[in-house]
C-alpha cells in the first residue's frame, strides 16, 4: 500500500510528531506507516485523512501486490 502523507503533511507545514500528536499515535508509528513498513487500520487511516481534509482514497492507495 503506498501513501501520501509525506506529501500531505508538506502541504500543512506538519512534523511526523505534530500528526502523530494530533491522531494520538507515536512518531514512530507515523514514520512506519509513511515508510510502507505499517498498515494502519481502518480507524487511523480515516483520522489520517481526516487530519488533512481528504477521503482515505487520496491518502492511501493499493498496489497490484496488494
Amino acid at each position: 500500500m503506498r501513501n501520501s502523507i509525506k506529501v500531505e503533511r508538506a502541504r500543512y507545514d506538519m512534523t511526523q510528531a505534530d500528526l502523530a500528536r494530533e491522531i494520538g499515535v507515536s512518531r514512530q508509528s507515523i514514520n512506519a506507516i509513511e515508510k510502507g513498513k505499517y498498515v494502519p487500520s481502518a480507524v487511523l487511516a480515516l483520522k489520517i485523512a481526516a487530519v488533512f481534509k481528504l477521503p482515505v482514497e487520496q491518502v492511501f492507495m493499493l498496489e497490484e501486490s496488494d
